[in-house]
């Protein structure tokens, strides 16, 4: 049974959507605050680089997904919004998999357990994303 037009208002108003560009803010503000933690609370500056850098490989690639997802082309048809959807996946899949290859050539000195911790952390963004929808819907 289809919505009446205030049902569905209804519905829109209950349930909001959180903007792409929003979850990428969030994820520069993790990766930042990340890096704080790293030099402040751990006293490790040499691992700045490494933290930042894990915080890049979720926000660039993330960032590129957004901008394609968010295109006029991508929104025409049901249709050509599976297709962008499955290309820009596979876009950021690609670019975080690049990322991580050049890190050992782009990131000195490295350490992989403080690129992966802030990657692990700035993934979970989405997680907080969806708690903040929650409660902005009155949940």
């Amino acid at each position: 049974m289809p919505l009446t037009r205030a049902e569905a208002q209804a519905l829109r108003a209950s349930n909001p959507q959180v903007s792409p560009w929003q979850v990428i803010a969030a994820q520069v503000v993790m990766g930042c605050l990340s890096a704080v933690v790293v030099w402040l609370v751990l006293g490790q500056p040499q691992l700045i680089g490494s933290t930042l850098y894990g915080a890049l490989v979720a926000v660039l690639p993330g960032a590129l997904m957004a901008r394609g997802m968010t295109s006029k082309l991508s929104s025409m048809s049901p249709g050509a919004s599976a297709v962008s959807f499955m290309v820009w996946v596979a876009v950021k899949i690609l670019v975080s998999m690049a990322m991580l290859v050049l890190a050992p050539k782009l990131v000195e000195p490295l350490s992989w357990p403080a690129l992966l911790v802030s990657l692990v952390l700035c993934m979970k963004v989405y997680w907080l994303a969806l708690l903040w929808r929650g409660r902005g819907s009155g949940r």
